[in-house]
């Protein structure tokens, strides 16, 4: 392994210009200040060794503040403040040398000795790799499309749905951040697996170059606003497109926030809307809604893949943060090659008021698992005892995984996580 060093990025430009080639995008025409807006200067790291190329880090990296919606007790829910790890790339030359092994490492003791409830989230570009690092799926998300013109029914959504005004806006517009910020707040109290971003990262998403305008519109907020209150939105962008002189338009929909209320009205606008054929519902949740308001068309649903990523890095921390749905008083013998303070027996008993404490403890354990197990199972969706039946963890008591499913356990699949 490569004598390693993973610091804090001073250099913007050579961050982004890393960036840049790991992902061999279009290179932007912004300034990195510009360009690099949404992440905190404060939360960009990267990685040096003592040959590489001088123009270039070895790795980078960044983090996003955000707020997560995780189980409460008793199958409530509550928001916790989280690491969002971003912006991950190796140079080249440097990669199997050890950078990203590094560069995690550094980030895992960052988000222990931080403010993040001792979770970091991702979205996973090359899912092999992040399960390796004690990582866990613990969402899904798919692709809803949906014609013009398509009826919804949903009798008891009407009145909520009519009580909505809609509003459409430019993205780009001043103050759209802290509206959309407040809307997702306020929608993703609702909403299990649902992530908020702060209002700069709203910004430079929303924010269009000549590359994001290339062939399309500008990116536009429908907001749904009740009693004057931001209570949702729908951000999306249109494609023009004509076929034999009738028009065939996309709208090409990114994120699609609010209670089902809420989301019924902003999708009645948007199959209305003039000069398209079609609506396409990016990062939707393994329960849409949108397939029962339509029948349940099987036409209507894209391909399903991973959403969010989960990795408890500070796991008594984590797993005292989040609530459970009935008591359970089991020892966990929980393995961990990147976090070696998670190693170990560990005793996570909880109340019948759905409050849970973890501590170390000698007894002998009733289930012996990695974190990335329990990371899959945080959110309350993706069951032990499956993972018990797949030859994945060690059952030493029998039960035991099935306690845990009852504690963990919520009544609906988390939502798809927006992107970041």
């Amino acid at each position: 392994m490569a004598d390693i060093h993973v610091g804090p990025a001073h250099d913007a430009r050579r961050f982004l210009d890393t960036d840049e080639l790991v992902w061999f995008a279009e290179p932007s025409r912004q300034s990195p200040a510009r360009e690099l807006s949404g992440i905190r200067e404060d939360q960009r790291f990267a990685a040096e060794v003592a040959d590489g190329d001088p123009a270039y880090y070895a790795g980078v990296y960044g983090v996003y503040p955000l707020t997560l919606t995780v189980p409460g007790p008793q199958q409530s829910l509550r928001q916790l403040p989280v690491s969002g790890l971003t912006f991950v790339g190796v140079h080249p030359d440097e990669r199997r040398r050890g950078v990203l092994t590094a560069m995690l490492r550094d980030h895992f003791e960052r988000v222990r000795g931080g403010d993040w409830s001792g979770l970091s989230v991702l979205h996973a570009s090359e899912p092999a790799i992040y399960g390796r690092h004690g990582y866990g799926v613990a969402s899904l998300e798919t692709r809803v499309t949906l014609s013009r013109g398509a009826t919804f029914t949903a009798p008891g959504l009407e009145q909520a749905a009519s009580e909505l005004r809609t509003r459409l806006v430019a993205a780009g517009t001043p103050g759209v951040a802290d509206r959309m910020k407040a809307a997702a707040m306020h929608a993703g109290a609702l909403t299990l697996g649902s992530v908020v971003r702060e209002p700069e990262t709203y910004e430079m998403f929303a924010r269009d170059t000549p590359q994001t305008l290339r062939d399309t519109e500008p990116q536009r907020l429908l907001f749904a606003v009740r009693d004057g209150v931001d209570v949702g939105y729908a951000w999306f962008r249109r494609k023009e497109k004509w076929d034999e002189g009738r028009p065939d338009g996309t709208v090409e929909v990114g994120e699609l926030i609010g209670d089902p209320a809420t989301e019924l009205a902003l999708l009645r606008r948007l199959v209305d809307l003039d000069l398209t054929s079609s609506v396409v519902l990016n990062h939707r949740g393994m329960d849409d809604p949108a397939f029962a308001w339509t029948g349940g068309d099987r036409g209507i649903h894209g391909p399903t893949w991973d959403s969010l990523w989960v990795r408890l890095v500070d796991l008594p921390l984590a797993m005292e943060c989040r609530g459970y749905a009935a008591p359970v008083d089991l020892v966990l013998e929980v393995e961990d090659s990147a976090c070696a303070w998670n190693q170990g027996r560990w005793r996570l008993a909880a109340d019948a008021e759905g409050a849970g404490r973890m501590t170390r403890t000698e007894d002998s354990p009733d289930l012996v698992l990695d974190t990335q197990q329990l990371a899959s199972a945080y959110l309350g969706a993706r069951g032990l005892e499956a993972a018990r039946e797949a030859g994945l963890l060690d059952e030493r008591r029998s039960g035991a995984a099935r306690e845990l499913d009852a504690a963990l356990r919520m009544p609906l699949p988390p939502a798809a996580a927006v992107g970041f």
